[in-house]
């Protein structure tokens, strides 16, 4: 068996690395996978209705990500900033374009640095609730797109802290990673699948964030007490 490789990585290493996929989600790898319109678009089609549109997305997605073999259309493709086992990059593709095409079809502008670092948050199973509300957006209630968009720098700040910290320390110690426990999910990778529990965790939280405005993730929450 392989051993797992592990290398110092830093928060602005996490943050190249997640910017450079979500580039590549918004504008989709060629032959591979199309721009994120496209990918919610091909669902539209065929239910127009947004929420069951997502609602039928998400199930396709983590029945296709638990069928061995489907990441390796992926595999190869996605260069990254740093040296990390292709299939770490094609999870992490995989499970943000997940998230990034359920904020779309909720009507969040994907190019918003806000929405982006929601995204990210929401792969990270961080909770920005507390930090939300801190800036007058009630958690629990409809919230316009709009005013996700007005969360100030200093409050993106403040999450995008919270998800590189959780990315370093959850899975590693004193900056040191182990890649194949890095992104939600990996640790489980066989033969090219996803762990079913975790993709659909991650599926199920993104529902929630972006259609239901409850941006309370439990395992943040139950961590904190």
């Amino acid at each position: 068996m392989e051993k797992e490789k592990n290398i110092k990585i830093s928060q602005e290493d996490i943050f190249n690395i997640l910017n450079s996929c979500y580039n590549k989600v918004l504008k989709g790898v060629t032959k591979v996978s199309p721009p994120i319109e496209e990918f919610a678009q091909n669902y539209l089609d065929k239910e127009p209705d947004r929420k069951k549109a997502t609602q039928n997305m998400l199930k396709n997605q983590i029945l296709k990500c638990t069928t061995s073999g489907f990441l390796t259309g992926f595999g190869g493709i996605i260069t990254l900033p740093i040296t990390i086992p292709a299939n770490i990059g094609s999870v992490l593709y995989v499970q943000m374009r997940m998230i990034a095409c359920t904020a779309y079809l909720a009507g969040y502008d994907l190019k918003s640095d806000q929405v982006q670092t929601f995204v990210y948050a929401c792969l990270a199973g961080v909770s920005v609730n507390q930090l939300i509300k801190k800036v007058g957006i009630e958690v629990g209630k409809k919230v316009a797109t709009n005013a996700i968009n007005k969360i100030p720098g200093k409050t993106l700040t403040k999450i995008n802290q919270k998800i590189g910290y959780r990315f370093i320390t959850k899975f590693g110690q004193k900056g040191s990673v182990n890649l194949g426990k890095m992104i939600p999910g990996v640790g489980a990778v066989v033969g090219g699948g996803l762990d079913y529990l975790e993709t659909k965790a991650i599926a199920k939280r993104a529902y929630k964030m972006f259609f239901e405005n409850d941006f309370i993730i439990n395992e943040e929450v139950e961590n904190n007490e």
